[in-house]
């Protein structure tokens, strides 16, 4: 199976560059499912109901988030009702909400009567961030669970420190199909597929305007530094990308056979 991952929507900006471009890259790559991380949605901060459905609506089957879950109060609706929208993991154990769930998809030419099952897995890093459960522990119990149902796995890992993005895709070497990184807003670029068959990029960039700073209009970002005064961080306009990485799985092991940074780009 293929399968695309798209970084951070951030915005009105990354949610049209999404709608626009998605159709175009499906074609492309033949992809068989796709996953966004959403968190930056609604007006550059958390997601809504009616952001969501403007990125399922464009052709998205899965939405991740991360640390800005709870930026817009209607979150609580997605994660009351909504099963492809997953938060973090490694919230206690009352938080609304799930941190990975099971969805099917169909190959197409495949000669299976049957879809396959992929898991997709939500977990947040603790280095520089808000102090949740130990993901590598919660990961790790949970991966166990996902695998005795299917062997093809995708973890989103939002995480700002790239150490503990690359301990973390080595810990879960070989029980995943992916790890890919969010958060950072910067596509990396070291996509591997490491020994047991895990592919791994660091940082799967973002979705909106890239004449900005990480998506944010430039001039109050730069007096926040000038300045340490508060400033309004309005999402930017201009240059908008999508950023992301197709990956190819093996039905049957779920290992990667390979990984491909993407991007495009809106006229």
């Amino acid at each position: 199976m293929k399968l695309l991952f798209i970084g951070d929507i951030v915005g009105q900006p990354g949610r049209r560059a999404v709608k626009e471009l998605l159709p175009k890259l499906r074609e492309a790559y033949a992809l068989d499912f796709v996953i966004a991380n959403g968190e930056n949605s609604a007006g550059g901060s958390g997601i809504t109901p009616k952001t969501a459905g403007e990125i399922f609506s464009a052709g998205v089957d899965v939405i991740t988030s991360g640390d800005h879950l709870w930026d817009q109060k209607e979150v609580m609706e997605l994660l009351a009702n909504e099963k492809r929208f997953l938060r973090p993991l490694n919230y206690p154990p009352d938080t609304p909400g799930h941190g990975s769930a099971i969805f099917e998809f169909r190959t197409p030419n495949s000669g299976l009567r049957t879809p396959n099952l992929i898991a997709v897995l939500n977990a947040q890093g603790r280095t520089f961030m808000p102090p949740l459960e130990n993901p590598f522990l919660l990961a790790a119990a949970e991966v166990k669970r996902l695998r005795a149902q299917t062997r093809i796995i995708f973890v989103d890992f939002h995480a700002e420190a790239t150490s503990e993005k690359i301990a973390f895709a080595r810990f879960l070497d070989g029980q995943v199909s992916a790890v890919v990184g969010t958060h950072t807003h910067v596509q990396t670029a070291d996509e591997q597929i490491f020994p047991g068959g895990t592919a791994y990029l660091s940082d799967a960039g973002f979705t909106g305007p890239h004449e900005s700073v990480l998506g944010r209009e430039i001039e109050p970002v730069v007096k926040r530094f000038l300045s340490t005064m508060p400033q309004r961080f309005d999402v930017a306009k201009d240059r908008v990308q999508l950023h992301g990485a197709v990956i190819e799985i093996d039905d049957a092991s779920g290992r990667a056979v390979k990984i491909q940074r993407v991007s495009g780009a809106l006229p």
